[in-house]
């Protein structure tokens, strides 16, 4: 089974929405591999912002255990979600751009 590590945008969505988009993520990766995925946790909640450059750290520390990286819809426009997609990349993790 392999670990997965899901990218999405948060800003401007609540919660349930991102929860919802996550679940989506999964099973897309589930289809795409397939095979079922351990995900990793890397959802730290919208309730204080303030820190997103350092969620983003404990981000890339989570990402480093990946066998795989899902990165959803509005990635390519999410600075956070850009900055894992290059460490993906440079650091060979397979990764599912959607």
């Amino acid at each position: 089974m392999k670990k997965l590590f899901i990218s999405q945008p948060m800003r401007g969505k609540t919660d349930e929405e991102i929860l919802a988009e996550r679940a989506d993520a999964v099973q897309s990766a589930r289809d795409a591999l397939g095979e079922e995925v351990e995900v990793i946790d890397s959802f730290f909640g919208t309730s204080d912002m303030s820190h997103a450059l350092e969620y983003l750290g404990e981000s890339l520390k989570l990402l480093a255990k990946a066998d795989i990286a899902y990165f959803a819809p509005g990635w390519n426009e999410a600075r956070g979600c850009k900055i894992e997609h290059v460490c993906a990349e440079e650091y060979g993790i397979h990764h599912i751009d959607a």
